[in-house]
């Protein structure tokens, strides 16, 4: 797997396939490239797509020093394979912690970013709930920390969003868990203490996400609670957004429903490539409930 190095030294491994116009998928905390296969597979037919392991997730490199791990360092990863592959502008999908770095990328890097997928994006991020997430996030990262991510990968993959998946698909959700057991223990626990924890609130975000404009594209599972406050949220904030919530779908939804999710993202994409997304039309909020405003 080739290599691209960061600004701060950190050797970060991806995978590619396909050629046309670029394609970034970037993982989940629960995840890595791997997760993005039914995805490598698809849009390869059309886009020259890479999926990347993030720092703290080998092959890429395993820093051991907690300040090398934020949600800038997540986003500046991003905008680190861009430039280094020479990809911009590129179409980004990103899920959960990965959809929160997409998020930022346009926020701070617009100008290396075609268009904007997030996921499963806002855990935390619900009035109300920024305590209980930080006081989770501590507990599981002691837990991993303690007990070893090849042994506290039951217990996280059992979180309450991802129960649809197993129900669905045990063959898959078996296979996730298998995968998940794998990530290295002390790349987890910096990840979760450092990028997880201190995020921003994407509420507090408000002002930066009106002004952000590019072609941006809000999935939510409806069995995902933690983000579908955010999502609905996003969607009224980012005036060249689309939301979709796909049912019966919990926190995985790329690999736990493959071909909806796919479709779904490869519509938005041949929309934004065609010149053919555009800006909600603001009477669609003048608060009106059944008639429009008279003509003059």
């Amino acid at each position: 797997m080739p290599v691209i190095t960061t600004d701060d030294g950190v050797d970060l491994h991806y995978e590619e396939a396909g050629s046309g116009t670029p394609l970034i998928f970037v993982h989940e905390f629960a995840g890595d490239a791997r997760s993005w296969e039914p995805q490598m597979r698809f849009f390869a037919r059309r886009y020259r797509c890479i999926a990347f392991n993030a720092r703290g997730y080998p092959p890429s490199a395993v820093p051991h020093d907690g300040t090398a791990y934020s949600q800038d360092r997540a986003t500046d990863d991003i905008a680190a394979i861009i430039k280094g592959l020479d990809l911009a502008p590129a179409h980004v999908v990103g899920l959960s912690m990965g959809a929160f770095a997409t998020l930022h990328l346009g926020l701070r890097h617009p100008h290396l970013a075609r268009s904007l997928t997030a996921a499963g994006v806002g855990y935390g991020a619900a009035p109300g709930k920024r305590d209980q997430f930080r006081a989770e996030v501590d507990a599981t990262a002691a837990r991993i920390a303690e007990e070893g991510m090849w042994k506290m990968a039951r217990t996280y993959g059992r979180g309450p969003t991802r129960l649809v998946f197993e129900e669905k698909d045990p063959r898959g959700y078996a296979e996730f868990l298998s995968q998940l057991a794998e990530h290295d223990t002390d790349g987890a626990v910096l990840t979760m203490r450092g990028v997880q924890r201190e995020r921003p609130n994407l509420f507090e975000l408000e002002d930066q996400f009106r002004k952000l404009k590019l072609p941006t594209f809000i999935i939510c599972g409806d069995e995902d609670d933690p983000t579908l406050e955010p999502g609905l949220f996003l969607k009224r904030t980012i005036s060249t957004s689309a939301l979709l919530v796909m049912p019966r779908c919990g926190h995985a939804m790329n690999i736990e429903d493959p071909d909806a999710f796919n479709r779904a993202v490869l519509d938005f994409l041949t929309w934004v490539d065609a010149g053919r997304w555009w800006e909600r039309n603001p009477e669609t909020l003048s608060g009106g409930i059944i008639a429009g405003k008279a003509e003059t």
